[in-house]
């Protein structure tokens, strides 16, 4: 069984430590959820370690997608 959501939890370093939760889904759909606040945030308000963080992870989930069609289809 696949999975359909990767989630990932991240506190900021530095101010306000914001408290978010990154669910990457497998079709390709992105909700960043703030904790503290309640609320789903756009990638665009991310800044520092967070984007840093964001980049990276979805950087790591492309890479597997392709790794995956390559060997259905291979």
């Amino acid at each position: 069984m696949k999975k359909q959501c990767e989630n990932y939890r991240y506190v900021e370093k530095g101010r306000p430590y914001r408290d978010l939760t990154f669910k990457f889904y497998a079709d390709g759909r992105l909700v960043i959820i703030d904790n503290n606040a309640e609320e789903v945030i756009a990638p665009r308000d991310l800044k520092g370690d967070s984007l840093d963080f964001y980049v990276r992870r979805r950087i790591a989930f492309i890479k597997n997608q392709l790794t995956a069609s390559q060997l259905k289809y291979a």
